[in-house]
């Protein structure tokens, strides 16, 4: 048994030392000025999504927003009874509903701080390379799609 978790403790080890830094200074006592921060995409162009369900990004500032307990200056634009005059895309329907599935006449609450899930787009460089491919460029067509 003890050579067992002696077994595990060395092959955990071993990948650790396989893993890449993502951020942070190699040398964590070195004291390194922080990198500038990235520009924000601020071109108002609807972003297509990358995956079924993604939360949108949010294609404008939002700097000077407030999103507090008392106040959401997201909701002046994009609630449901405010998107005519405001010409911002309405919330989902489901930011309406509770757990239960069941419709509210306002925001639900655990919708309520936008933040949580909506982020601005930053120009920035990935962290890791992503080799993630579309359904559609693995050669699946959509139902009903000539073939």
């Amino acid at each position: 048994m003890p050579a067992i978790i002696l077994g595990l403790l060395m092959a955990s080890a071993a990948l650790a030392q396989m893993v890449p830094q993502l951020s942070g200074n190699e040398n964590p006592m070195e004291s390194k000025d922080a990198k500038p921060l990235p520009k924000w995409v601020v071109d108002d162009i609807r972003k297509m999504r990358n995956y079924p369900d993604q939360p949108p990004v949010i294609p404008h500032s939002i700097e000077g927003y407030q999103l507090s307990v008392n106040t959401n200056r997201c909701l002046s634009c994009h609630k449901r009874e405010l998107t005519e005059g405001s010409g911002a895309p309405m919330i989902s329907v489901t930011h309406y509903m509770t757990r239960e599935g069941q419709m509210l006449a306002d925001v639900s609450p655990r919708r309520y701080f936008c933040t949580a899930c909506h982020v601005p787009q930053a120009d920035a460089k990935p962290l890791v390379d992503n080799s993630f491919k579309d359904m559609s460029e693995l050669g699946f067509k959509p139902i009903g799609s000539d073939q």
